[in-house]
């Protein structure tokens, strides 16, 4: 970490798509973001040293959607609502790894 102000820093595809192909906000990836960033200050794991969520526009994997990609260690995840939300903030927390059936490989 000393290279990083993060520890890990979450960027959400919050993309909208208005001509029909896929897109994040097809999965309400804002509210998720949103739902992720409160619950991440409720942990108290926000700020310098700790754990970053932003938005970001189209990660070129929409299709594969949602999208959010966590640095530094560049693992994509998708997910499906709050609870794997929640299991990928235990995993950052605790520093316990990858959460296999949520990666996006390839």
């Amino acid at each position: 970490m000393e290279n990083s102000y993060y520890k890990y820093h979450v960027f959400f595809c919050i993309n909208r798509r208005e001509d029909g192909w896929p897109c994040c906000q097809d999965h309400h990836s804002l509210e998720m973001r949103t739902y992720m960033k409160k619950r991440i200050e409720e942990e108290g794991k926000s700020g310098e040293g700790e754990i970053r969520i932003n938005t970001a526009g189209c990660l070129g994997r929409c299709d594969r959607g949602p999208v959010m990609v966590i640095y530094p260690q560049a693992v994509w995840y998708t997910y499906h609502g709050e609870e794997d939300i929640d299991e990928i903030i235990a995993s950052l927390i605790n520093d316990s790894g990858k959460i296999e059936r949520l990666l996006i490989r390839g």
